[in-house]
């Protein structure tokens, strides 16, 4: 039987015609930018997977909240208590947007990198860790080299579901896995069947953690739905400013964990032992994995955005999604030039991001080009998805510089890609003026010249 993605989108588009919906109101959506070739046009903000721009709506709750900031937790004055309430408010609200279970704890982290670095923190002793390569560095690199198995990349959601239970199948009976999975991948887009790879790590006694970075600003999740024991996401992804990303999920690998930072908060109380050294008992609630002054403005902002996503509907949104994206495909495909990137292949799910390669073009000159005489901002190289992207190009990763810099001059192939990535606040002239370059540019050649500077394609002067 076919796997299906159905916990997070059909895969069947909305038919031709006028977009479906109206973008939400972002920062930045009318700022202007110079072009090399003369005058100015708005930008084209194309890099939604790497940072999405802030919702208008979070950064006026930011702004409505800025003069009653105050210290968190245990003061006696009126702003410290507001501010507490706000923080510790904002859980729940993050809980209701993940559908936690009641029992879920959410920790409020730096990223989504934070939040996979506490979880492997807190795994018990002998637990092995299971991830595909395919994985973000966030969620590839945190675990312990010496318990990690790494999986080879799927070409399809059912042998992504098999591999894990034939990986689990020859794990020792009784001792603890973690199975970490995407749900939505950071350089394809396409949506990976969590549902199912939960099923069987826990018919094999494993647990599952999901990385939603990718996922959660395009799709509803559910924790209880998709049953991953569970999920890690930023805030920066999310529409919110920088600084605060959540770890929601289960709480008693956590609770029996040592404490992620030793300090202030972390601490319910500290005593002086009889030797001269010092007792401390711990919080068991998320204050355990806080310790320190907590980012209020970053967990409120991430809270904002989920109330505004859930207010505006993702019955709404998703279609909406849908609709730029196959506008973006279909004009990609009329290039003959330009190849996609895909594990799954073309009827894959996915969600609004896009990586590809042109014939004949570096991926830095032609990302260079594209901001430079179009003022598109994408973003080009290996995307912290080293293995993966080194898989779909077949490429050498010795040939490359670190994070996927290119080590070819303008004009010559390179072993990396160019991504573009959208979100709920993309009007449809944005990648409309996207296909359009691309095909420009493609036919017609760069307008500009170029150069390798620190290892970057760049407008010469």
């Amino acid at each position: 039987m076919p796997v299906s993605t159905s916990a997070f989108a059909s895969t069947s588009a909305p038919a031709a015609g006028p977009s479906v919906g109206v973008p939400l109101p972002v920062l930045g959506r009318d700022v202007t930018v110079p072009l090399v070739t003369g005058g100015e046009v708005g930008y084209a903000a194309l890099d939604h997977a790497a940072s999405a721009p802030a919702l208008q709506r979070v950064w006026d709750d930011i702004a409505a909240y800025a003069p009653y900031y105050g210290s968190v937790h245990r003061g006696a004055g009126y702003l410290s208590q507001l501010s507490t309430d706000l923080f510790e408010n904002a859980r729940g609200t993050v809980a209701a947007f993940l559908d936690c279970r009641d029992d879920d704890q959410v920790v409020f982290t730096r990223s989504t990198t934070d939040s996979l670095n506490l979880l492997a923190a807190a795994l018990p002793a002998d637990c092995r860790v299971l991830v595909f390569e395919t994985e973000h560095h966030a969620a590839l690199l945190p675990w312990p080299a010496d318990r990690v198995t790494h999986l080879a990349a799927p070409r399809s959601p059912e042998q992504a579901v098999l591999a894990v239970s034939r990986a689990l199948a020859a794990h020792p009976a009784g001792t603890p896995a973690l199975v970490c999975v995407t749900g939505a991948s950071n350089v394809t887009g396409e949506l990976w069947p969590v549902r199912e790879i939960a099923a069987v790590a826990h018919a094999h006694g494993a647990r599952v953690v999901l990385d939603a970075a990718q996922l959660v600003p395009h799709h509803p999740v559910s924790v209880r739905e998709l049953d991953v024991d569970w999920v890690a996401f930023s805030g920066h992804k999310l529409y919110a400013p920088f600084g605060a990303g959540v770890l929601a999920g289960r709480a008693d690998w956590l609770r029996a964990a040592d404490p992620y930072l030793a300090g202030g908060g972390a601490s319910r109380r500290v005593s002086r032992r009889t030797d001269g050294g010092v007792h401390v008992e711990w919080h068991e609630g998320a204050a355990r994995h806080e310790a320190g002054s907590p980012n209020v403005i970053g967990a409120y902002a991430i809270a904002s955005a989920c109330r505004a996503l859930t207010d505006a509907g993702f019955d709404t949104l998703v279609p909406r999604e849908r609709y730029l994206l196959r506008t973006l495909r279909e004009g990609l495909a009329e290039v003959p030039q330009v190849r996609v990137l895909s594990l799954f292949g073309d009827d894959a799910a996915r969600v609004g991001v896009v990586s590809f390669v042109v014939a004949g073009w570096n991926s830095s000159h032609f990302a260079a080009a594209l901001s430079a005489e179009y003022g598109i901002g994408v973003r080009d190289g290996l995307f912290c998805a080293h293995p993966l992207v080194h898989t779909l190009l077949g490429g050498d990763p010795q040939t490359q510089g670190e994070c996927g810099a290119p080590d070819a001059a303008p004009g010559e192939p390179s072993l990396n890609a160019v991504r573009v990535s959208f979100g709920v606040g993309t009007p449809d002239e944005h990648v409309e003026r996207f296909v359009r370059a691309v095909g420009e540019l493609v036919r017609d050649g760069a307008r500009w010249t170029y150069r390798t500077q620190d290892g970057r394609c760049v407008p010469a002067v």
